[in-house]
């Protein structure tokens, strides 16, 4: 007879089997680095435990989302969701999802937020998906020259720090993104954009007027956030020309803008972008908590909604 499954919040005894599990689900090393680092993050973690050993596990992260109405949601992002091998198909994952869900609740969250490339497993737990769209296509053709008064580097150390408040700004009234604090910037964003993705940093006149995130593969870049001073919104062609003549001096023919309809964004798309085309991500899936279906919906259906790579669970 096999061993009961008990389904309870992780506890620091449980760590290793928890790392050894996701170890084996996940080839990036930040899952285990950003759980172990945040304070908070063993009582938000679900697991199925058989004969002292971790069969599977689910963690909530909460997460403060901007809404369709101009508000702030807190939000619970589901994340390092995995099962064993041998433990798939016996309904622990949704199990897990009910109790996250029930943690939601108590801590008072409008909604949950995951990503995911397997969509059937959440859709009986009430998940539904819902849809990115950005363009792609080759880059300018002939990138435009780096105007007077402007200057665009690639710092070998970024400091995110100098950064945050145009993000904040671009960001001001954005559906779906992310309020980042400064536990964000310091620790979350740059695990996701640690090298080899690349950070730019236009300035004007010596200020720091925008920045761009971008990752190089051969023959593709793809750029996956923006953002600029509310007073410079012409650094957006300055950032997306210097991307151009890098993959004009590289020889890379396809360039992925993973970016908002903003219209400060499609404005400059030219001096990245010819004949762009839209693509579309599918991976992301929401399910209300105390909200409405319909207030759910409206924020993921808001123009101009979107959610940066750097928020990621």
């Amino acid at each position: 007879m096999s061993a009961p499954v008990e389904f309870r919040p992780a506890t620091a005894a449980d760590v290793p089997s928890l790392h050894a599990l996701w170890d084996e689900a996940f080839t990036d090393a930040h899952v285990t680095e950003l759980h172990g680092r945040d304070p908070g993050s063993l009582p938000r973690t679900l697991l199925a435990v058989q004969a002292a050993t971790v069969v599977a596990a689910v963690h909530y992260l909460p997460r403060r989302i901007r809404n369709a109405a101009g508000g702030i949601d807190l939000v619970g992002g589901v994340a390092n969701v995995a099962s064993r091998a041998e433990s798939r198909g016996r309904g622990h994952v949704r199990r897990l999802l009910e109790l996250a869900g029930a943690v939601m609740a108590a801590d008072g969250c409008a909604w949950s937020l995951l990503f995911t490339g397997t969509p059937g497993v959440y859709l009986s737990s009430g998940y539904r998906p819902f849809t990115l769209r950005y363009p792609s296509g080759r880059p300018a053709a002939v990138p435009a020259p780096v105007p007077s008064g402007w200057t665009v580097h690639a710092p070998a150390a970024v400091d995110w720090a100098e950064l945050a408040g145009m993000h904040a700004a671009f960001n001001a009234h954005r559906p779906l993104s992310t309020v980042r604090d400064a536990a964000d910037w310091e620790l979350r964003v740059p695990v996701w954009y640690a090298p080899p993705t690349r950070t730019l940093v236009a300035r004007f006149r010596g200020q720091p007027a925008g920045y761009l995130v971008s990752r190089w593969t051969p023959g593709h870049v793809q750029v996956v956030e923006v953002a600029v001073r509310p007073d410079r919104p012409d650094a957006l062609s300055v950032l997306f020309g210097a991307v151009a003549r890098a993959a004009a001096d590289h020889h890379v023919r396809r360039c992925t803008a993973r970016l908002p309809a903003d219209p400060a964004v499609v404005a400059a798309l030219p001096a990245l972008l010819t004949e762009p085309v839209t693509e579309t991500d599918d991976t992301g899936m929401v399910r209300p908590v105390h909200a409405t279906p319909g207030h759910v919906r409206a924020i993921v259906e808001a123009p101009g909604a979107f959610h940066w790579p750097a928020d990621y669970l």
